[in-house]
C-alpha cells in the first residue's frame, strides 16, 4: 500500500516508539526473561533484556519479493522484513514450492536488503531481586487490568506449549488450530485440561513443562547430534538465548553491551526443517554451501531452543536496576534523585554499620567496600580503565562460609555479580576469557565475559596445594 521511497520502515519504528511511552505500555509487552518461550504467541511483540555475547556475519534477506498465484497468475508483492520465512500465499511457502516460485526471484520488483544478527543471552549474574521485581511489575499490571489479563490468557492459551525437545511430542495439526478458533469452548477445555485443574491460571503446568523440556534437552539419543551449547558465560545460568536480528544502527552496538529490545518473536518450525535440509545437502554437495556443518549448527539452532527476535526498537541500558529511571541524565530523573537526597546520610550510616558487622568489626574495610561498590569505570586510556577501584580484603577466615556470606550480602546490593572461587580445578578446567572458534565461526564465552558494572568477587580463600596443568598456569 506504500509507494516507493515512502519511508514506511521509519513510520513503523516511530509508531511503536510513541506507543511504548503511553501508560507504562512497555510493561505490558511480554518478556522472554519472565515467560517461557512456548507460552508466547509467535509473530507477536515481545521484549528481551539481554547481553550481546557474539555478533554473527550480516545476512541478506528479501526485503521485497514477488509471488505468482498458479491459478490466476496474479502477481503479489510481499515484504520480508521482520520475517525468517518468505510467505508465498495462503496455503504454501517458497520453501515448499521452490520450483514454482524460483522464477519470481528474478523479478525486477525484488529488493535484497541486509540485517545484522546478534547472539544474545540473559545478563550474566543478574541478581534474583532484579528478576523478581521485573516479574512482579508485570504481574501487578495484569492484576490491575483484568480485561487485558484475559486477553493475554486467551492469546497464550491458543498456542500449545512447545515440547519439541522432549522425547515424545504431540502437536495439534493446523486443522485442529482452526477448529479451536471456531469453537472457543474447546480451546478453554483443552487449556484447563492441560493445566491439570491444579491451578486456575495454569501456573503449575508451565513450570512442569519447562522442567521436562530442560531435562529432555540433555537426553542424547545414539542417532541424535549432541545437545547445543548455548554459550552462557557463567555456569548454571538459565533463561533463553536468542538470535536478535537488527535492521538499522547496528554499528552502535558492540559485544558485552546490555540491551533491551522490542521486536517480533519468530519460532517458526520451518527454520529447523530448512536448516536440517541444508546441512544434509551440504554433505552431499560441498560446493552448495561454503559454511561448515558446525558453523551451520551454531548459527542456525532450532527455533524452539533459540528463538529469533526481529528488532523494531533497541536501546542500550545504562543499568539493569528496575528501581531506577532508565536514564539518569534526563530531566525527569532529577526529581527522582531529589526525593531521597535528604535520606542518603542516615542510609549510608546504616549500611556502614551493617557492613562493619559483616566484616567482623572492621569499619575501615566497610568504608573501602562502599567506595568499591559505588565506583565505576567512566573511561579507558589504552589499557588503563579510569575509575576502577578494586578492593582486596585480606585476613579473612579461611573457610567458604564467610566468603559466601559476604557474597550474598553483595548480591542484595548490586544488580549483577559473580563469585569466582579460585581453586585448582577451576584454574585447570574453566574458561576465563572468550576465544574465537574459527571452525564454528563464533566467540566461545568465558566466565570473565561479563556486562559492565558487574561485581566480580574473586574468592582466594579456597587456594590449596595441587598441580596446575598448562591451562591452569596460563
Amino acid at each position: 500500500q506504500n509507494v516507493p521511497n515512502s519511508d514506511w520502515e521509519k513510520k513503523v519504528t516511530e509508531y511503536f516508539k510513541e506507543k511504548l511511552k503511553e501508560n507504562n505500555a512497555a510493561n505490558w509487552v511480554p518478556s522472554l526473561n519472565d515467560v517461557p518461550v512456548h507460552y508466547l504467541k509467535p509473530n507477536s511483540l515481545v521484549k528481551f533484556r539481554c547481553m550481546v555475547q557474539d555478533m554473527f556475519d550480516p545476512e541478506f534477506y528479501m526485503g521485497v519479493y514477488e509471488t505468482v498465484d498458479p491459478n490466476t497468475n496474479a502477481r503479489v508483492l510481499h515484504f520480508g522484513k521482520y520475517r525468517d520465512v518468505a510467505e508465498c500465499g495462503v496455503s504454501y511457502t517458497s520453501y515448499m514450492n521452490f520450483e514454482m516460485t524460483q522464477k519470481n526471484f528474478n523479478s525486477s520488483q525484488t529488493v535484497t536488503l541486509e540485517r545484522q544478527t546478534f547472539y544474545c543471552v540473559p545478563v550474566p549474574g543478574e541478581s534474583a531481586w532484579v528478576k523478581e521485581i521485573s516479574f512482579l511489575t508485570e504481574l501487578v499490571l495484569f492484576v490491575l487490568n483484568p480485561k487485558f489479563y484475559a486477553y493475554i490468557s486467551a492469546s497464550q492459551a491458543r498456542v500449545s506449549p512447545s515440547t519439541s525437545y522432549t522425547p515424545s511430542r504431540h502437536k495439534r495439526s493446523y486443522e485442529e488450530d482452526e477448529d479451536m478458533d471456531l469453537h472457543p469452548s474447546k480451546q478453554k477445555e483443552q487449556h484447563m485440561g492441560n493445566s491439570g485443574g491444579g491451578d486456575i491460571h495454569g501456573c503449575v503446568e508451565p513450570k512442569r513443562l519447562e522442567t521436562e523440556a530442560s531435562a529432555g534437552h540433555h537426553l542424547i539419543s545414539p542417532n541424535c547430534s549432541p545437545p547445543l551449547d548455548l554459550n552462557f558465560p557463567l555456569p548454571g545460568e538459565k533463561g533463553p538465548a536468542c538470535l536478535v536480528k537488527v535492521y538499522e544502527s547496528w554499528d552502535s552496538f558492540k559485544v558485552n553491551d546490555v540491551l533491551e529490545v522490542y521486536g517480533i518473536l519468530s519460532v517458526d518450525p520451518v527454520l529447523s526443517i530448512v536448516n536440517n535440509e541444508e546441512r544434509e545437502s551440504s554433505v552431499l554437495d560441498p560446493m552448495e554451501c561454503m559454511d561448515t556443518a558446525e558453523e551451520q549448527r551454531v548459527h542456525s539452532p532450532p527455533a524452539s531452543l533459540v528463538p529469533r527476535i526481529h528488532v523494531i526498537l533497541a536501546q542500550k541500558l545504562q543499568h539493569i536496576n528496575p528501581l531506577l529511571p532508565a536514564c539518569l541524565n534526563e530531566e525527569e530523573s532529577k526529581t527522582f534523585v531529589s526525593n531521597f537526597m535528604s535520606e542518603l546520610s542516615p542510609v549510608r550510616a546504616e549500611l556502614l554499620g551493617f557492613l562493619t558487622h559483616a566484616l567482623l568489626g572492621d569499619s575501615l574495610a566497610a568504608e573501602y567496600l562502599i567506595l568499591h561498590l559505588i565506583s565505576t569505570v567512566y573511561a579507558r586510556r589504552d589499557v588503563l580503565p579510569l575509575g576502577k577501584f578494586t578492593v582486596n580484603l585480606s585476613g579473612c577466615p579461611r573457610n567458604s562460609i564467610f566468603t559466601e556470606h559476604i557474597y550474598r550480602i553483595i548480591q542484595q546490593l548490586v544488580p549483577a555479580s559473580y563469585r569466582l572461587p579460585v581453586t585448582i580445578e577451576n584454574m585447570n578446567r574453566s574458561r576465563f576469557i572468550p576465544h574465537k572458534d574459527y571452525t564454528a565461526n563464533r566467540l566461545v564465552s568465558g566466565v570473565l565475559q561479563l556486562a559492565s558494572n558487574t561485581s566480580l568477587v574473586v574468592d582466594e580463600t579456597q587456594l590449596e596445594q595441587g598441580q596446575l596443568d598448562a591451562t591452569g598456569r596460563h
